[in-house]
This record gives structure tokens, C-alpha cells and sequence, in this order.
């Protein structure tokens, strides 16, 4: 007995401690929107002035409506890079490139970066920013960092004080509610060929269903996504469906794939952690997708701080419907003309794989930006400590329906020359819809098996 409350007092005391880490004070919480921006962010400009003061981003009350808020246009189209970052001069700007940007250029004689003028774009609406500050003195981390409890809808911990907590506002960051996108996926050969990989895909926060959030059937529930391929004509009518749980130590995210040549749903258990994804020829693992997604609990996650980085943004170019995927996609990489980079500070943070957990990638480097809470960058290394992957999201803002998110993520293999683009929709005659009134039904096996037929 003594033994037993000696364990619970030490739990106690240990619980006790994590909600310290995570909750912030309300004088704490009322800098956000004064010194720092409504999501955390240093709203000061950098000392250099090459990083401008944020002054509310680019919103649905600033900005001049899209004809298509799924494809906004582009607001910066008159910009011109300031200067190229090339193989030539890279060594002059290594202190604000990531290891497996720097590698691309060691790679690639052609590889290049555009850099732009900054323009901190990102905003939420007025309604999330109350709740991202309420979130502030509310939010606990549980499960040794492995969950979250207490917050609602996103960015529980917008003032960060440790790893778990910046890499949970990755994960948790508002991605509109309910969105509904076509693109295509490309596996990229190392000679430069490829055959698209069509899909469409629905993601839906359970306080944006018809109805709200249910506390009893959305227990421990983030989202539910829902996707299909639609070609190439193999692999058509493969669906997925998931349930995201919040804290996957305590319940697992549930997963089911509908197998168009099976003719039947079934769990799938390895759509997680370094489960191959699905349409990318073996190049991305599941916890890839969205640059990070899913349980934390095999690595640990260490705050290194923040520092100034060249990251893709405001990549309106890459929506261009004038352009093909042949004028997109090149060996090696993607068309650099495309492109756009520019100066942000981003938070980096050090994900090392936990002693006796198994993962392809032994060790993560992140790179999140600290407007959007969104991973830009992450080096990725093998079990030999060797870098091997290079992922970059090229993020724009939604500004018709406030929400910053990609409209492409490439993941590069160094070491081979094959790469994967994900998320295009050069060719598609539809990209986003936003706010599709959907039902919990919708998110079903039996949705998923309706979807496969």
C-alpha cells in the first residue's frame, strides 16, 4: 500500500509538472496580438530588416475576393527574385539553408533557388485567434508528450516551450475546417519519367460536421479523412479512410483501406509510422504525408530554437493551369522557375529515435514556421546517421477563407535521384472546395465501401 501511493504521488507530481510546461499564464497569453502575433509568432520585424513586422497577413477583409477561393490568384505576381541562390554562390548563404537544402545543390549543378522579398501572409480568422489564446492557458500535453487534452480546434500551445509542443501545433494547425482537394501525386524516376497518380481527398474537423462535435461519438478524435485514387487505371478506386486520434498511445489511429481488386474493406493497421504510402512507388512513408503526421511517440523531440531559414512560401506560381506537369516536373527536381523562396524564422527542433523504436529515418530535423506552425523543411537521415531525405512544403495563403496551407509537398531521395510531388493540380479543372457541409456517416466503412464501387 505504501509502495502504491508512493507511485501515485510521484505520478502526481510528474502530472503535476507537464501541465506547468504546457499551460501559460493569462498575463502570459495577452502577448499574443502585441508582442507576439496571434498564433505565437515574433511580430517584430528582424534586426537585419529582411524579415518585415507581421501587420495581420493577407485575409478574407484586406484582399480582393478570388474568382475560385480553391485556386486564389496570385496577389504577389508582379515580384521579381531579388537574387538566385545556385551551386555557384550557395556557400555564402549555408547559415540560412538546411542540410538537405545544401545537398540538393551539392547534387544538382542546374538546382537553383529563387529568393523573393518576404511577405509574412499568414492569417487565421478573428474567431480562432480567441480560441488559440484561450488554448494558451489551457492546454496540457499527456502521455509523456504522446497527446493533448484540454484545447480546442488548434494550436494548443501557440507560446511553445519544449519539442512535443511546437510539433503538436504542426500537427493540430487549422487546415479549414472541412476542405476537399483533386490533385495528383508524381513519383519521379531518376531519369525524369513519371506517371501521375490522381486522387481526390476530404479532411473534416469533428466542430465543422453537420451537428458539432459530439462528445461521446469524437472522443479523442482530431479528424477524419477520406480519400480515392481515380488513375492510373491499376490502382483506381483505391480508397482510404481515418480516424485520427489525438493521443494514439491511448487509442491507435484507426485506419481502413477498400482494395478495388479485393472487392473489400479491411483494417490497415500499417497506414502509420513508416508504412509505405499509398501511390507513391515507395517513396514516401504514411507518416510523410502532410510533412508530418500522426503518433509522436517513437522519437524524441528536442527544442533546438529558432533561427532564420530560405523556405518555399507564398508559391502562388505553382497553381499556374497554363502549365503541365511536363513543364513542372523536371529529372532530379522540381522546375525551379516555379518556385518561390523566401527568408523566414522558423522554430528547428530535433526528432531522435527512441531506444529499442523502429523507423526508417533514425533521426528528423524540423524546420516550422513560426507564422503558420506549418513543418516547411525537414531533413531526414537513415540508421547510419546519413542524410537521405529532404522534404519542403510550398505553402501559400488561402486568403478567401483565411487559412494557410500547401499547394505542393516534394519529398527528395537524395542518395538515389528519385523524388515525389504531392498535391498538385496543375491539370485539374477543380483544386480545393472549402466548406462542404458533411455528415460523421460520410466517414463510414460502409461511406468507404459505397466510395470503391
Amino acid at each position: 500500500m505504501k509502495k502504491y501511493i508512493t507511485t501515485a504521488s510521484l505520478l502526481m507530481l510528474s502530472l503535476v509538472s507537464s501541465a506547468a510546461l504546457a499551460k501559460v499564464s493569462p498575463q502570459e497569453a495577452d502577448k499574443l496580438g502585441k508582442t507576439l502575433t496571434p498564433l505565437g509568432a515574433e511580430m517584430a520585424a528582424n534586426a537585419a530588416g529582411t524579415i518585415p513586422a507581421w501587420s495581420g497577413g493577407l485575409t478574407s477583409k484586406n484582399s480582393t475576393k478570388s474568382k475560385d477561393s480553391g485556386r486564389p490568384e496570385n496577389p504577389f505576381s508582379q515580384d521579381k527574385p531579388l537574387f538566385e541562390i545556385t551551386r555557384a554562390n550557395f556557400d555564402d548563404y549555408k547559415a540560412n539553408l538546411s542540410a538537405g537544402q545544401i545537398a540538393m545543390f551539392e547534387k544538382y549543378a542546374d538546382y537553383k533557388m529563387p529568393i523573393y522579398k518576404t511577405r509574412r501572409t499568414a492569417a487565421y480568422s478573428n474567431e480562432l485567434y480567441d480560441v488559440v489564446k484561450k488554448n494558451a492557458t489551457t492546454a496540457e500535453l499527456v502521455q509523456s508528450g504522446n497527446g493533448v487534452e484540454n484545447f480546442e480546434t488548434t494550436i494548443p500551445f501557440p507560446i511553445a516551450q519544449n519539442g512535443s509542443e511546437v510539433i503538436w501545433n504542426h500537427i493540430t494547425r487549422f487546415r479549414g475546417g472541412t476542405a476537399k482537394r483533386f490533385t495528383t501525386t508524381i513519383p519521379v524516376q531518376s531519369n525524369g519519367s513519371f506517371v501521375p497518380v490522381k486522387m481526390n481527398d476530404q479532411l473534416v474537423w469533428p466542430e465543422f460536421l453537420k451537428g458539432g462535435r459530439d462528445a461521446k461519438k469524437d472522443n479523442n478524435i482530431l479528424f477524419y479523412y477520406l480519400s480515392q485514387i481515380t488513375a492510373p487505371a491499376r490502382l483506381t478506386g483505391t480508397a482510404l479512410l481515418v480516424h485520427e486520434t489525438m493521443d494514439q498511445v491511448k487509442e491507435a489511429r484507426k485506419a481502413w483501406v477498400y482494395n478495388s481488386g479485393q472487392r473489400r474493406v479491411r483494417r490497415a493497421p500499417n497506414v502509420a509510422y513508416d508504412g509505405p504510402g499509398q501511390g507513391t512507388d515507395g517513396l514516401r512513408a504514411s507518416d510523410n504525408y502532410d510533412m508530418y503526421n500522426g503518433a509522436p511517440d517513437r522519437y524524441n523531440w528536442k527544442l533546438v530554437g529558432k533561427q532564420e531559414l530560405y523556405i518555399p512560401y507564398n508559391s502562388y506560381n505553382l497553381l499556374d493551369t497554363t502549365a503541365k506537369y511536363d513543364d513542372v516536373i523536371q529529372k532530379g527536381h522540381l522546375n525551379t522557375d516555379y518556385l518561390r523562396y523566401e527568408l523566414h524564422r522558423v522554430w528547428q527542433v530535433e526528432a531522435t529515435l527512441k531506444e529499442g523504436s523502429r523507423h526508417i529515418y533514425a533521426k528528423r530535423t524540423f524546420f516550422i514556421d513560426e507564422d503558420t506552425w506549418g513543418a516547411s523543411v525537414i531533413d531526414q537521415y537513415d540508421g547510419r546517421g546519413q542524410l537521405w531525405k529532404l522534404s519542403e512544403a510550398h505553402n501559400i495563403q488561402f486568403y478567401d477563407v483565411d487559412t494557410p496551407w500547401m499547394v505542393a509537398e516534394t519529398l527528395y531521395d537524395i542518395d538515389s535521384g528519385r523524388y515525389l510531388v504531392t498535391g498538385l493540380s496543375n491539370e485539374e479543372p477543380t483544386f480545393m472546395i472549402w466548406g462542404e457541409k458533411v455528415k460523421r456517416k460520410d466517414f463510414s466503412t460502409s461511406a468507404l465501401r459505397r466510395l470503391g464501387r
